[in-house]
């Protein structure tokens, strides 16, 4: 059996004690990008997975998205990956929308 050298670990142990491998990653060259695609690539980043240059590389994102996806977890977890939640979770500091109606 031939296994394929890979960069990394080939799993690693998550803080709620499940495992998780390269194989629950999304396919390399994704275009549709729901909210457990992107959770999964922001869990595999956050624990050592693969790289934050390797997951942009691997799915083509730039560098921004990946970390507007990893603060948007942060701020309010998996849940402010949906795109039907975007209103709900967009930071009112940098929401042009909000400029000038004098709310916060």
């Amino acid at each position: 059996m031939f296994i394929k050298k890979v960069d990394g670990p080939r799993a690693v142990k998550l803080p709620d004690g499940t495992m998780m491998t390269r194989a629950d990653l999304p396919e390399t060259g994704t275009r549709r990008w729901v909210a457990s695609r992107k959770a999964a690539v922001v869990r595999a980043v956050r624990h050592g997975l693969i790289t934050a240059e390797g997951a942009c590389e691997r799915y083509g994102l730039s560098g921004e998205e990946l970390e507007s996806w990893s603060r948007a977890v942060e701020t309010h977890g998996e849940a402010a990956l949906r795109t039907t939640a975007l209103k709900r979770y967009r930071d009112r500091r940098t929401d042009p929308e909000r400029e000038g109606t004098g709310q916060p």
